[in-house]
């Protein structure tokens, strides 16, 4: 579900200069890039997504609240990473010694108090974006910890992620147009597939599981056809959460032609992402393919936020969106960071 590191001849953190060849320059950039792997940086960009398709759900215009919204959520997220690796750092000592506490660059306290600063920092933002955000953003904050801490490895893992995705969405409508009713089907949508992948990653280490992403196979099936069905809208002037001067649907209350084509495009484009992978894991339930198929399904929560925003009418708000797709592979790239996973 990787950078941080200062540039070779750029200033350090703090504004020093760069110590050539010293202990300074080898020490900073390994602790950054421990942190980074740490946090999924590559996986934020899967974020951002869920707040603009709920504000498009509710049918208001991203605005500041919105983008107070999209700082809770990292926020958030990142507090889950970081305690997803607290919380499991004796199982990593066996099956993935090189993340950063088992391997010792990062002390498992600090990994704890950055979670609960994150968690903090979150709540700060999303009670910024008022009080329909916040009463989002404190039963998500209390979904992040209860699934790292206690549900993960449970029957109920699968479908706490799903939820925590699904109140994302939603903090997005509550910040954006004060009332979460219309994203509901946006949110149950996302959090579908997301429990699809969370189903699909609980044999990331072991394999041997073609149920799993024959499920997640079917799933993006079913889930594809939903998003490109075009969504009945009332007009702008006729919704509580709309915002002022939101431009009305097309004829017989139904978003324009072009949001609905784009959003056919955007759920091919999601479909494409995740059904290779999946298909190849059920066909050969292996670590390596079941962890490719994990990984598609991260990578396929982008197209799929900006198929739901499409299907919303918000083609602006749709095409912002997926650019995050081509923007966060170019990071995993150049950061040399291209696994992403959400265990």
């Amino acid at each position: 579900m990787r950078g941080g590191s200062a540039p070779a001849d750029g200033p350090l953190p703090g504004g020093g200069a760069p110590a050539r060849g010293g202990a300074a320059s080898r020490t900073v950039r390994p602790r950054a890039g421990a942190w980074a792997e740490l946090l999924r940086v590559p996986a934020l960009f899967t974020v951002p997504g869920d707040a603009l398709a709920g504000a498009a759900a509710a049918g208001a215009r991203p605005g500041p609240r919105t983008f107070l919204a999209i700082g809770s959520s990292l926020c958030l997220y990142e507090a889950g990473m970081a305690l997803n690796d607290w919380a499991d750092r004796a199982e990593d000592a066996v099956e993935r010694p090189h993340r950063p506490l088992p391997s010792g660059r990062i002390r498992p306290a600090a990994a704890l108090a950055a979670a609960g600063a994150l968690t903090g920092a979150g709540l700060a933002l999303a009670a910024g974006a008022g009080r329909p955000a916040l009463a989002v953003a404190a039963p998500l904050a209390a979904t992040v910890w209860a699934y790292d801490l206690a549900l993960k490895h449970t029957p109920a893992g699968p479908v706490a992620m799903a939820a925590a995705r699904g109140l994302d969405l939603l903090l997005g409508a509550a910040a954006t147009g004060g009332g979460t009713r219309a994203a509901l089907p946006s949110a149950a949508l996302l959090g579908t597939h997301t429990l699809a992948v969370t189903a699909v990653s609980r044999r990331e280490t072991t394999g041997g599981s073609a149920l799993a992403p024959l499920a997640a196979l079917a799933t993006t099936g079913a889930l594809t056809g939903l998003v490109t069905r075009r969504r009945t809208r009332l007009p702008a002037g006729r919704r509580a959460a709309a915002a002022p001067g939101l431009p009305g649907p097309g004829p017989a209350g139904r978003p324009p032609a072009t949001s609905g084509a784009l959003a056919t495009a955007l759920g091919a484009a999601y479909a494409a992402t995740a059904a290779r992978p999946y298909l190849h894991a059920a066909l050969n339930p292996s670590p390596p393919l079941t962890q490719r198929a994990v990984g598609g399904g991260i990578r396929a929560t982008i197209p799929l936020q900006a198929a739901l925003a499409a299907r919303s009418g918000a083609a602006a708000t749709a095409l912002l969106v997926a650019a995050l797709a081509p923007a966060g592979r170019m990071f995993a790239r150049r950061a040399g960071m291209r696994k992403v996973s959400i265990t």
